[in-house]
């Protein structure tokens, strides 16, 4: 396996890490927000006003990063999941595929998450959320936005990753039987 393949590789694993801790972290937020929203309505009668609009922010957040994790160990939604496992000519061409269909949905969302018309950055997806605060919470809005590029972003990430794997895994030698090795 050359560098460029390896260290895709690894930033794939990085990235699949930090979504994951980065998700349940949220999943964690949303829980705190919204049980913290039910003791102050029922028990003190005084619910915040700011705890729904953050159990929703932190909701978005754990769905996005949560997609990339369950991109990233294949148990994404899938129409033929036989399909990821097949090596060789065949499982490469299955993995361009595969990349073709993802870059053809990925890759309008990361470019009109930054660009709108006339590549103006401040018409973009998040352009446009920059001025922009919560209805509670006085942040501006490109803070939640924003995951959604994150997210296909990472998504990209795995993707490079996934055909590196796919065209590495022939590149090297055959690896001895596990029986063969000695010890």
């Amino acid at each position: 396996m050359g560098p460029a393949a390896a260290f895709l590789i690894r930033l794939s694993a990085g990235l699949n890490r930090v979504a994951l801790y980065g998700a349940a972290a949220a999943v964690l937020v949303m829980l705190f927000a919204a049980g913290y929203q039910v003791i102050a309505r029922y028990i003190f009668a005084a619910p915040p006003i700011w705890t729904e609009e953050l159990a929703r922010r932190a909701m978005v957040w754990a769905g996005m990063l949560g997609a990339t994790v369950a991109f990233y160990q294949r148990t994404d939604p899938n129409l033929f999941p036989q399909m990821l496992d097949v090596t060789g000519r065949i499982g490469k061409a299955l993995t361009l595929i595969r990349s073709a269909g993802v870059a053809i949905f990925a890759f309008p969302i990361l470019y009109y998450s930054l660009f709108g018309p006339n590549m103006n950055l401040a018409r973009g997806f998040i352009g446009r959320s920059l001025d922009r605060k919560g209805e509670m919470l006085a942040i501006s809005m490109a803070w939640f936005t924003s995951a959604v590029p994150i997210a296909f972003l990472i998504i990209a990430v795995h993707v490079a990753a996934q055909i590196a794997a796919a065209f590495a895994r022939e590149a090297r030698p055959a690896e001895p039987a596990r029986e063969d090795i000695p010890v």
